[in-house]
């Protein structure tokens, strides 16, 4: 494994400006031998493979990965549990541990977007892999707020940050025809790591206590990073140069649409599953246990909804229709949340919140991907998205909690503003399509 020589490597390829030498789509030169382990250069072609077994095998690193850098941070609900009924804080103050995680992960996507690019794709994903484990355990020997906020929200946020960009870059080179199906399954493994985190942590706390049901789903990240880590095969040559965050994009209308309706979404995104289980709890009457529940059905049906909406999009409808309509439907179904006032209510919109949020989320690499024609610029002009929303995810659930503090604890008025924030960030995506292809309605994009 080629290893990064020294910082001053890294500072030179964020700072040095993009020359005219650059390759452009349709070039590729071998690759040199900074890279971290590239395929060799006679592999090397810039026809994606499309459906070989070494493309497929980077989509399987991507969705490992993303397993932990999502997975994680989606979780945060079993957790919120955990802290409140331990440090007896507000919800709104206990949510900025997990706003902050999911504020890191997005964050540093540019940074590690832009590297991935430059070449230095295991480097960066080896150390987001010891700062996730890192701060897991960190997290595992922890007593205080300060303990918990520090390990878990800005270690693990930043270590789930730095590992993302890298092999989802990696992939998105790999397809042209099938990129949307490829990133949506990579994107699958967000659910399963929704699913696998949540219930580590609450069948294990019973029996083998806090701590070592956190250090196992610290182990568990280190094993699904090491097989990543062992699959991913950069083929494009690094560009070197080139700015850290192309301003131009942004002068691009269907792209600075997205991102306007990408940071609206996000800031709700996660209101649902940061809250249904103490909604459950605490309004509904659920238990414990059957709060916990809820929240693995909801990540749990969003595993088959992202391949489905994934193969819908590919072949039929189009990625940026699909996630449009996606999009409307989960923000009718955040208003609906008001309507549930028992048991059978809270598991039928929790399937709806696991088919929303999954497809939202699924589709969201691919139909960012649909707006950026050269895949050299692909981790950077995607990163530069996740900045964005960064700042959205930051301000959501405690925006959320606050709302919900001041309201006695009545969520309606929390319920309200997430489902009309995502209704908006809806017509922006309509924008974004129409400034593409205009008013014409059956038209696949």
């Amino acid at each position: 494994m080629a290893k990064v020589n020294c910082k001053a490597d890294i500072e030179k390829t964020l700072a040095i400006p993009r020359s005219s030498s650059d390759p452009e789509i349709g070039q590729i030169s071998p690759l040199p031998a900074t890279t971290d382990n590239p395929i060799p250069t006679a592999a090397t072609t810039f026809i994606p493979p499309d459906g070989s077994l070494l493309a497929w095998s980077q989509v399987l690193a991507t969705l490992l990965t993303c397993t932990i850098s999502w997975g994680l941070p989606a979780a945060f609900g079993v957790y919120q549990l955990h802290y409140r009924d331990t440090l007896h804080l507000p919800q709104s103050q206990i949510s900025w541990i997990g706003s902050v995680q999911f504020f890191l992960t997005y964050g540093v996507c540019t940074f590690s977007g832009r590297l991935a690019d430059a070449g230095y794709v295991r480097s960066t994903m080896c150390l987001g892999t010891f700062l996730v484990v890192f701060g897991t355990f960190m997290s595992s020997l922890g007593t205080k707020y300060w303990h918990f906020f520090l390990a878990q929200g800005v270690c693990v946020g930043l270590g789930c940050g730095v590992m993302f960009m890298p092999p989802l870059a990696v992939t998105s080179s790999y397809f042209s025809r099938n990129r949307t199906m490829a990133l949506t399954c990579a994107a699958t493994g967000t659910s399963v790591g929704s699913v696998i985190f949540p219930a580590v942590i609450q069948y294990l706390m019973p029996t083998l206590g806090f701590g070592w049901a956190v250090r196992t789903s610290g182990f568990v990240a280190l094993g699904c990073m090491v097989a990543a880590i062992a699959l991913i095969r950069p083929r494009l040559e690094p560009r070197r140069s080139g700015p850290v965050v192309e301003w131009e994009a942004f002068r691009e209308v269907p792209y600075a649409l997205y991102a306007g309706g990408a940071f609206l979404l996000y800031w709700a995104l996660f209101f649902g599953a940061f809250y249904i289980n103490s909604f459950a709890r605490n309004v509904i009457g659920f238990s414990t246990v059957d709060s916990v529940q809820l929240l693995i059905i909801l990540n749990g049906v969003s595993i088959p909804a992202r391949p489905v909406a994934g193969y819908i999009a590919n072949w039929h409808v189009g990625v940026m229709n699909t996630y449009t309509v996606a999009t409307v439907f989960f923000g009718v179904v955040q208003l609906a949340w008001m309507a549930v006032h028992d048991r059978a209510g809270m598991y039928v919109i929790a399937v709806f919140f696991g088919v929303g949020n999954g497809v939202c989320q699924g589709l969201f690499l691919g139909s960012l991907a649909s707006l950026t024609k050269d895949v050299t610029r692909m981790g950077t002009r995607i990163g530069m998205v996740h900045t964005l929303v960064a700042f959205a995810t930051l301000a959501g659930p405690p925006t959320a909690g606050a709302i919900i503090d001041t309201s006695g604890g009545r969520y309606t008025y929390a319920q309200v503003w997430a489902g009309t924030l995502i209704l908006v960030a809806a017509g922006l995506f309509i924008g974004a399509r129409t400034a593409v292809v205009g008013k014409r309605v059956m038209v696949k994009i």
